[in-house]
């Protein structure tokens, strides 16, 4: 259909009452070029051959890439109506998938978001003249904040209802921040002002970027397309160390998202800030906070950024807070990533032993696979290798007497496949470690092929939820040998791809990409697989024994993202182990259980998620505004009751000290601290007490008690013979 029949369709629904007729800002039409058509016939091109499922594009999901471009844009299903989706669907679904893969026409992209704009313009006036009006806040009525699996709006009735409770959500937060009446709808005024200009000021590749994601993402969620400007940024990010806060950010309908914390920045280090904190306002030092909920991600980006030193104050929604009212100022000083920070470090702790004797356990934390990436320019140091760092850890671990490591993965994100396959054989003699499945089915074994062995001692590896990638091959490969035992959350992450970002100009005739800038693509191109031939995606590594947390219950995890990969199985390989004996490892869960019914830090714990799993099953809040406030008081009253809770288990931490890398010790940091650059700085909540690693210390302790030799950890025979002599229940060890 052409733009000018859509624009029929967009009449008759204004004739139909679906919205108030109004004279809209006239915005000069988006248009596509030769160039973007080119793209994106070879984005389609590329997803069906190089994108590692290898099949075609069915015109079945060209139609759904209409639906999932509606929600892209409006999230919450405010905006659009059931009848646009329907006409789109009538309309453009039948043909969508030849205009694009014949002739990359995006004349669809376009009419859709061009009416998306006309809604938004005409809500836009809607809710400034509703602003205008008293606004009851007395009345007992709920607002359904989570809207992405619920119709859109039907009538305008319906939407105006929903529009209607939509502002009473977005101003009782800041009644409950000490805000008047009068500022609250003076900054719901300027918010939503700022949404209206921001998609005013979208051209036609950055529509073109939203469209093509959208069809990307239907084939996995870590890939992408770039327009020619997100990918001079991308570039930029990857060459240089920028200096801000350290955070990967982005945008979730309208809301500043924190998605990663990057090693060694000062957000990571501040222990203050966590992955899917939202940031609401930003303060420079002096300034009043900026309410910066609906601008533009890359404003924020830039406010955030400045000079090395400064500090910047973020106005923070946790991450576990369904409550946009829960607020808390946190102040970083903006550096760039410090690279001795970002390295890994060990720490030895002294462990309680059986006889009331001390069993020195050493523990190292690995925050990412850090590595060389390009040979050192002449004159430069060559990058530190995680694998060089962790070995020389080792070495200073086994000189103090440690009876046993552990391995903090547990914050660690991935990185280098090569390091990650070095680190594992550091453990191993030799052996395959991964195997990578590329679209074509072609599978290539990386082994560890030095026999050398830097530690052949008792081992844990510690994960979480935030494990992935390279992190989760590490703990799956170490367990497939039985090297070692993993303890963590009821699985890591699930990650088990790899990426690969291809630049259109590499694809395209010369002729085409030289009257502009070419954009890129990021697909998905290979998956990972364990020795057993297991993958790690989807699923991720499955611990040996479980720990209760708090991430189990949030939509954290591979799993939970939509058009995941499945988790599947090649072939495995021969190699020299097998896991824990079955025995052993259900001794050793029993004990755990047992503690986790007798321990106060386990009933704190418990609490805490029990807390958190009711309000993740929200999904929808009160407007009454004394109802309300009465919420955020009983929040705030866990909060602090829980903070002293914790606050007091601190006394039960098990005495421990620092290993530190010769390099680090060696170049310490002068930069000022944050207290001497901030007069009043926010306090960290983090109050120093680690459950997770406590009991994976005496999970450890309680293994070498009865078979110090991990040779035999996988040796049935070996295990019967201790746990036979054992007790019924076994040894419970509660200190």
């Amino acid at each position: 259909m052409t733009l000018r029949r859509l624009a029929s369709v967009s009449a008759l629904a204004l004739i139909a009452g679906l919205l108030p007729a109004r004279a809209v800002t006239p915005v000069a039409p988006l248009q596509g070029t030769p160039l973007m058509a080119e793209e994106t016939k070879m984005v389609i091109s590329l997803l069906e051959t190089v994108h590692y499922l290898n099949t075609p594009i069915s015109d079945a999901t060209f139609k759904k890439l209409i639906s999932e471009f509606m929600y892209d844009l409006d999230q919450h299903r405010l905006f659009f109506t059931a009848q646009d989706h329907e006409a789109f669907l009538s309309t453009y679904g039948p043909t969508l998938g030849k205009a694009l893969r014949q002739d990359g026409n995006l004349d669809v992209a376009f009419r859709i978001f061009s009416v998306y704009r006309e809604r938004l313009e005409s809500r836009v006036d809607w809710i400034q003249r509703q602003l205008q009006v008293p606004i009851d806040l007395d009345v007992d009525e709920q607002y359904v904040f989570d809207r992405k699996d619920l119709p859109w709006p039907a009538t305008v009735e319906e939407a105006d209802d929903l529009w209607r409770k939509r502002i009473k959500f977005e101003i009782i937060p800041d009644l409950l921040n000490d805000k008047t009446l009068e500022q609250a709808t003076d900054a719901v005024s300027k918010r939503y002002d700022r949404l209206r200009k921001n998609f005013h000021e979208l051209e036609a590749p950055e529509v073109q970027e939203i469209f093509l994601s959208t069809l990307t993402r239907m084939h996995d969620p870590h890939s992408t397309f770039f327009s020619a400007s997100t990918l001079e940024d991308f570039s930029i990010s990857m060459r240089l160390s920028l200096v801000g806060i350290g955070a990967l950010l982005s945008s979730e309908d309208g809301t500043c998202v924190i998605r990663e914390l990057i090693p060694g920045g000062p957000a990571i280090l501040s222990k203050a800030v966590n992955v899917n904190d939202r940031i609401v306002a930003v303060a420079q030092p002096g300034e009043e906070p900026v309410d910066v909920i609906g601008m533009n991600l890359r404003k924020i980006v830039n406010m955030i950024r400045g000079e090395q030193g400064t500090p910047i104050t973020l106005t923070i929604v946790p991450a576990d807070s369904t409550d946009l009212s829960i607020r808390r100022d946190i102040t970083l000083v903006r550096d760039v990533v410090q690279l001795n920070a970002a390295r890994s470090k060990a720490s030895i702790h002294e462990v309680p032993g059986v006889e009331g004797d001390i069993v020195p356990i050493g523990v190292i934390e690995i925050p990412s696979f850090y590595g060389p990436v390009d040979d050192p320019a002449p004159g430069e140091e060559p990058s530190s290798s995680v694998t060089q760092d962790v070995e020389e850890l080792l070495g200073k671990l086994k000189a103090a007497g440690v009876h046993g490591i552990v391995l903090d993965l547990r914050r660690n994100g991935g990185g280098l496949l090569g390091e990650a396959v070095d680190l594992t054989g550091l453990f191993i003699r030799t052996g395959p470690v991964v195997m990578v499945r590329n679209s074509y089915g072609q599978i290539i074994n990386k082994p560890d092929t030095d026999p050398k062995v830097a530690y052949d001692g008792p081992l844990m590896v510690l994960t979480s939820r935030y494990s992935a990638s390279a992190s989760e091959i590490v703990a799956g490969a170490l367990q497939n040998y039985g090297r070692a035992i993993i303890v963590g959350d009821s699985s890591t992450h699930g990650k088990g791809t790899v990426q690969a970002v291809l630049e259109m100009k590499t694809f395209l005739p010369r002729q085409i990409f030289t009257v502009g800038k070419t954009g890129a693509t990021k697909l998905t191109v290979q998956k990972f697989y364990l020795p057993n031939g297991s993958s790690t995606q989807n699923k991720g590594v499955i611990p040996d024994i479980s720990l209760p947390a708090i991430e189990d219950f949030r939509p954290i995890g591979e799993a939970d993202l939509p058009y995941s990969l499945p988790w599947d199985t090649v072939g495995g390989l021969r190699f020299p182990g097998r896991q824990l004996d079955p025995a052993l490892r259900a001794h050793l869960d029993r004990t755990t259980r047992a503690r986790l019914d007798s321990l106060e830090e386990f009933h704190y714990l418990q609490e805490s998620i029990d807390w958190m799993r009711e309000r993740e099953q929200l999904k929808s809040i009160s407007l009454d505004l004394d109802a309300r406030r009465q919420l955020k008081e009983r929040d705030e009253a866990f909060r602090e009751a829980m903070k002293t809770k914790r606050s007091s288990l601190t006394s039960l931490n098990y005495a421990n000290r620092p290993i530190v890398l010769d390099s680090v010790a060696a170049n310490e940091s002068t930069a000022p601290t944050l207290e001497e650059l901030v007069e009043d700085p926010e306090p960290s909540d983090d109050v120093g007490f680690d459950i997770h690693l406590r009991e994976s210390l005496r999970i450890l302790r309680d293994t070498i008690a009865l078979v110090p030799d991990p040779k035999a950890w996988t040796d049935s025979e070996a295990t019967y013979a201790v746990l036979s002599k054992l007790p019924e229940q076994g040894v419970l060890r509660n200190n």
